[in-house]
């Protein structure tokens, strides 16, 4: 068999499963937001039902101007390997040398909410590394907007403590980090228990693991079974 012939029939073979997965849901929407994002929908039987959104913000290493880059590990990566997850979502992308924005991640919200019927009471934010800062940044901003967040291997602002220590909440650091200082989700962690109210925060430390390690986290089961049962 030829090359081409088995070049093609890989092809069809692929455009047939990433269609059975699903992964015909899974598009580049660019110039509906602040940011241009991956959005992804699921079955219609889940999409015509109201579904939660899971917005997914990167570290500083997916940044630029090429959504490809988000695929790298993640929420997006993990849905590329089969991962199941009955909700809308999002995943914007940095401009390189920038920080994230929460008045620029709610444009993003804001748009889905508005081309979509979804479940306000089930929006949901996960962060790694700088996304890790942009989940604590939007949700101390816009407690009200979130269901629950994850900020993984990151940090935030002590002044949105007690905003944060409202809503469900979950930080996780490796020790072993030196890109960014465990001490770092320590301070954080510190700040929401000193405002008295800190019955809704997670918080995990992981001994051995390095920053690039908590990628692991998203092929776990763990962050998704305890985000899709809460609601507002």
């Amino acid at each position: 068999m030829g090359l081409k012939v088995k070049t093609c029939i890989f092809c069809i073979v692929m455009v047939i499963a990433f269609h059975y997965n699903g992964y015909c849901q899974l598009t580049k929407q660019y110039h509906k937001a602040a940011y241009p994002f991956w959005q992804y929908l699921p079955a219609d039987s889940i999409l015509k039902n109201n579904p939660p959104v899971l917005i997914f913000l990167h570290g500083r290493s997916l940044s630029g101007n090429n959504l490809e880059l988000v695929k790298r590990y993640g929420i997006i990566c993990e849905l590329l390997h089969g991962r199941n997850i009955p909700a809308i979502i999002v995943a914007p992308q940095l401009a390189y040398k920038k920080g994230w924005e929460p008045d620029k991640i709610l444009s993003v919200l804001n748009y889905i909410q508005a081309t979509f019927k979804t479940d306000t009471t089930r929006v949901y934010i996960v962060g790694m590394s700088l996304g890790g800062y942009g989940t604590l940044f939007f949700a101390g901003k816009y407690p009200n907007r979130i269901t629950a967040a994850v900020a993984l291997c990151g940090g935030g602002s002590v002044a949105d403590a007690c905003r944060l220590a409202g809503i469900n909440l979950w930080i996780m650091h490796g020790k072993k980090d030196v890109a960014v200082p465990f001490a770092e989700s320590e301070r954080m962690v510190s700040a929401i228990k000193k405002c008295g109210n800190a019955s809704k925060l997670r918080y995990t430390v992981y001994e051995n693991y390095d920053h690039g390690d908590m990628a692991r986290v998203f092929r776990q089961d763990s962050i998704y079974d305890w985000m899709f049962k809460l609601r507002k």
